[in-house]
């Protein structure tokens, strides 16, 4: 059995509830999809019990169907890299931060809130990311349905 099945197989005899949510693309690629219920405990497993060590990077995504992705991808020392999908509501988009796990994830979930307006519950107070402190509130340029204000000339 591969290094990658064997995370899997752990992973589904852990949460029962995985059973058909865990794929493996290609060597050292492993993809998930958790309901935002049970992303903690797997998050928590996967970091601390199945040895995934070092946050590669947090992906947010609006998929137009009145939800959000974020995506963690996180990596062990084998270089195997984990990819765990959860899925948010639109009309109340929040995910809670995992600098408790890895301090670097500050600046992804700014990203999140800044780029997708999605709230990270937890993160603390700083500046914004990527986009500049004037940057008018409420406008979030990767939802599907911003549109670029004109400038008057």
């Amino acid at each position: 059995m591969s290094n990658e099945e064997d995370i899997k197989q752990k992973l589904i005899e852990k949460f029962n509830y995985m059973d058909n949510a865990v794929t493996i693309k290609r060597e050292r690629r492993i993809f998930a999809d958790v309901a935002i219920g049970h992303f903690t405990e797997v998050f928590d497993y996967l970091v601390r019990q199945a040895g995934f060590i070092s946050l590669c990077a947090i992906t947010g995504m609006d998929e137009g169907n009145n939800t959000f992705a974020v995506i963690y991808h996180i990596s062990n020392f084998g270089g195997a890299v984990f990819s765990l999908r959860t899925r948010i509501p639109r009309e109340n988009p929040t995910v809670k931060t995992i600098t408790g796990y890895f301090a670097s994830a500050d600046i992804y979930e700014r990203e999140l809130m800044d780029l997708l307006g999605i709230k990270v519950d937890g993160l603390n107070e700083g500046r914004r990311y990527p986009l500049p402190d004037n940057w008018p509130q409420g406008q979030y340029p990767l939802r599907k349905e911003w549109k670029r204000e004109a400038k008057n000339a």
